[in-house]
């Protein structure tokens, strides 16, 4: 078989871009110039009902272009990156197929990395393993099992604070279930041949400052929207607990401790932005790690316009 050269392949657009960037605005500025489905990369947006923390696009966006990968699976299960793989390979493929180009959106950096890069060589998740897992750090605190931890996987841990169940626990459960530590199974990737040819797109501030009032902005807006009224329904509505991969996004996990009665509604406002400020930290890190993204100045006024001017200078974007 002939293995297609990347200028044959048929696109797709990749757009990053921190919290509070403005990467839902420029995906419907992209989608009235040029014939793009638009893939949702947000390991928050692909649970049901958790609609105000997440900044979905509403039903007229959503109604205006069509969109996938959100409203996935209920707050109670989970989603991984292997499956965010698996689910935008086969979209793209037939939203192509259809004539039209796949617009992969969001702030989910190890997803984008996951689909540029492949996965590495990891065991799938064993709820028994998880299961012994958790009933230890019930008994022994999560710090003394990042202890052990460090024990058997020093580069892992060293990454990992004390209290990162989440990712503790799923260290933990790699080497138990596989004899090897995370760190080392990390490096061995597995990548698919190429199906599509990427172009990657980055939305990033000029002045930091500036988003983060932006952030601010949000937040309070998510908060007068019902953020912590969402919250209390879905407690009653599932079976959820703080250490879900739902409950742990930025904005649900501080609702939930003030639902908890932790702080008060001013905590959980200040709480809240910083955790949001730390997230789009993250995030930026990222994007500087991703390879030769076409960069834009989100702050910019005419974001919209440049995005769309570069996208059709490119071969097979032109409206």
């Amino acid at each position: 078989m002939t293995r297609s050269s990347p200028a044959e392949l048929p696109p797709a657009i990749l757009l990053m871009g921190p919290t509070a960037s403005g990467k839902t605005a420029v995906a419907l500025e992209i989608a009235a110039h040029i014939p793009v489905e638009i893939v949702s990369v947000d390991s928050a947006q692909v649970y049901r009902h958790m609609d105000v923390g997440t900044a979905k696009p509403t039903a007229a966006e959503r109604a205006a272009v069509p969109h996938h990968l959100i409203d996935v699976i209920d707050p109670s299960e989970s989603y991984s990156a292997a499956r965010f793989r698996a689910d935008a390979a086969h979209l793209m493929q037939e939203i192509a197929a259809r004539g039209r180009v796949p617009l992969l959106a969001g702030g989910t950096m190890l997803y984008f990395k996951a689909l540029r890069e492949g996965l590495s060589s990891l065991p799938p998740a064993d709820a028994a393993v998880r299961a012994v897992i958790e009933a230890e750090a019930a008994r022994k605190g999560w710090p003394a099992l990042h202890a052990e931890l460090a024990h058997i996987d020093a580069p892992t841990a060293a990454r990992l604070k004390p209290g990162d169940a989440q990712r503790i626990q799923r260290a933990l459960e790699v080497f138990r279930v596989s004899g090897k530590p995370l760190s080392a199974l990390q490096g061995a990737r597995v990548a698919d041949q190429a199906q599509q040819r990427f172009v990657p797109l980055a939305l990033v501030p000029s002045d930091r400052a500036a988003l983060h009032r932006r952030i601010a902005l949000r937040f309070e807006a998510m908060l007068a929207a019902g953020l912590v009224e969402e919250l209390a329904d879905l407690r009653r509505k599932y079976a959820l607990d703080p250490g879900l991969p739902s409950m742990r996004c930025v904005g649900y996990r501080q609702a939930w401790e003030y639902l908890e009665g932790r702080y008060d509604r001013a905590a959980l406002r200040d709480r809240g932005i910083y955790a949001t400020r730390q997230l789009a930290k993250r995030q930026l890190t990222w994007l500087r790690a991703m390879p030769e993204p076409k960069i834009f100045d989100c702050l910019a006024p005419d974001l919209g316009v440049r995005v769309v001017c570069h996208l059709k200078e490119q071969a097979a974007l032109g409206s």
